[in-house]
């Protein structure tokens, strides 16, 4: 072999370890030579070998197992959605709250792949350092950051959906290593990664392009500083620790007025962006239009906006598409697709008698639509282009709706945007319960008028009002929990949000009475399943405890059935 196949080999032999709870064998590969010796004389040698692990990273982020499972875990158990067309049977029994150690959606074996990667990079990358001078001190830095984020992250969903799990930091290279690992309790887990980012945080690059680069995608397609401090908020508000989490998030936006003043500089002015109360937002009616969708087409259409801090790339991906909102959500050629909104969504919306949206709230509208006798879900499956008007609405025809839906499943997936970092400060602010709950209703009342289509010129036309929340922490605490709901619909968040104030609240009453809206029938039974704590988490994969005895199921689910549950 010349040395480029040797390395292309070494790379997909490599790659391939670690893929299934850190236990699987490489010995196809370790035939080659030692492992130590091939690794260090034939691949770590340059600069493009770490590279090329750092791309493989995003890559097995990007698979659809990774994919489904954010939707799935985030998603599928909250008040957000009901069974649509054709829903597979191991996600109509999670539907019905019937989870079982031997559903597939439990595999969490993709995440651990792109945990392993990043671990080898970890493990690899300084001493690439010490042998290329080409691989500068910074970028050594800058690749550890990224992908001690994207660890942290793979790590973070695991733990919110699994609670306690396997957790380690080294590569899995060698089978002389022992990788049958107990599982680690969240609380440690969570630690543990609040610790390392700590270490790395500002090693991340800032931005890898101007923004009006056409490679500016990759500010949010790839991790920079601002994603590593977002998701440190979001580890802080689970940790109970609100002053860091809003220390972060202000860092964040702080960056992001930075970031529009500049724009602001070179384009002399901007059409949809504004300032909400001092932080940039993009307009739902650009300036000088009476049409809405503005904000749709530039977050969920386009993708890569202003406001994104981090979403998985599938625009012009070759080979990769987003098989979650391609299948789930909808597409051209099915408006419902497996999994529908519940009904009390969407309900009335245009007549202004919903609990939830008021009439002219876009995110209703951008988020669902009637189909039959079933409420679709639209966010994500509309491309660019998307424009209605609310101005004297009563009716669904009065919408006068223009969309067009994605004929590819190039849709981008995304983990943060600005508005995750507002309302984990909103939320971090009302914790501390420090009795002055003004900030937080101005920063909830800000993403509120933006949805509503108000601009700058009419911020005294407030539709919350301030009195009716900020006498109390448990209003200021509902407020919150409709304005993520309203904000972050079908966004795979709605279900992690109910474990997190279960957490905090030290029972399941109240995720027990928002999961339970969605059910008209036995709705009595899932209360009762959820009121057990250990419930509110997935079980570990049946397969998996037979391959990791130091692995001891859920006692939620110790008296598994035997049947087997896939697509």
């Amino acid at each position: 072999m010349n040395t480029k196949s040797i390395k292309q080999y070494i790379l997909a032999g490599m790659l391939g370890c670690g893929t299934a709870v850190l236990t699987t064998s490489c010995n196809d590969f370790l035939d080659i030579l030692p492992m130590n010796d091939v690794v260090l004389e034939n691949f770590w040698t340059e600069k493009a070998d770490v590279n090329s692990v750092v791309n493989s990273c995003y890559e097995a982020l990007q698979e659809s197992a990774v994919q489904e499972r954010m939707g799935v875990w985030g998603e599928l158990r909250s008040d957000n959605v009901i069974v649509g067309s054709n829903v597979p049977n191991n996600i109509n029994e999670i539907l019905k709250e019937n989870l079982l150690e031997t559903n597939e959606i439990c595999d969490w074996s993709k995440f651990y792949t792109v945990i392993n990667r990043c671990n080898i990079v970890c493990h690899y990358a300084p001493k690439v350092a010490a042998l290329d001078p080409n691989y500068t001190d910074d970028e050594l830095r800058a690749n550890i950051a990224e992908v001690s984020t994207l660890r942290a992250l793979c790590y973070f969903y695991l733990i919110r959906a699994f609670r306690d799990v396997p957790y380690t930091t080294e590569p899995s290279i060698d089978d002389a290593q022992n990788y049958i690992l107990p599982a680690t309790p969240f609380e440690t887990v969570l630690d543990s990664l609040i610790e390392n980012l700590e270490l790395v945080k500002d090693d991340a690059v800032r931005r890898y392009y101007r923004d009006d680069s056409p490679s500016a995608y990759q500010n949010s397609s790839r991790v920079t500083r601002w994603f590593t401090y977002t998701l440190l908020a979001d580890l802080y508000l689970w940790k109970g620790d609100y002053d860091k989490a809003i220390e972060y998030c202000d860092r964040v936006l702080k960056y992001k007025r930075e970031q529009y003043e500049e724009m602001l500089d070179r384009e002399g002015k901007l059409d949809n962006l504004e300032l909400y109360g001092g932080i940039p937002l993009i307009m739902e009616r650009k300036t000088g239009s009476t049409d809405c969708g503005n904000f749709y087409n530039e977050v969920f259409g386009k993708g890569n906006s202003f406001e994104s801090i981090f979403e998985i790339y599938y625009r012009e991906n070759q080979g990769k598409g987003n098989s979650w909102v391609n299948s789930y959500y909808g597409n051209q050629n099915n408006v419902l697709g497996r999994l529908g909104a519940a009904t009390f969504l969407f309900e009335n919306v245009p007549q202004g008698t919903n609990d939830l949206f008021k009439a002219k709230d876009c995110r209703a509208y951008e988020a669902m639509q009637t189909s039959n006798s079933s409420t679709a879900i639209v966010k994500y499956t509309r491309s660019e282009g998307l424009t209605f008007t609310t101005q004297n609405i009563r009716t669904m025809n009065d919408l006068r709706l223009s969309a067009q839906r994605r004929s590819a499943s190039d849709a981008n997936w995304i983990i943060y945007r600005l508005s995750d970092v507002i309302l984990i400060k909103a939320e971090a602010e009302i914790e501390r319960n420090e009795g002055d709950f003004m900030d937080a209703f101005l920063l909830i009342n800000r993403l509120n008028k933006r949805a509503l289509g108000i601009t700058q010129a009419a911020l005294s036309s407030d539709t919350l009002k301030a009195e009716n929340y900020t006498q109390t922490k448990e209003k200021m605490e509902d407020l919150l929990i409709d304005e993520r709901q309203r904000e972050f619909l079908f966004e795979g968040k709605r279900w992690f949000d109910l474990v997190r104030w279960a957490r905090r609240d030290g029972n399941t009453r109240r995720l027990t009475g928002y999961a339970s809206k969605k059910y008209q029938e036995g709705a009595n039974v899932i209360k009762i399943k959820l009121s057990d704590p250990n419930y509110i988490y997935f079980p570990y994969l049946k397969k998996e405890l037979k391959v990791n005895p130091l692995l001891k199921q859920n006692p939620a689910f110790n008296k598994g059935e035997d049947n087997v549950l896939t697509k």
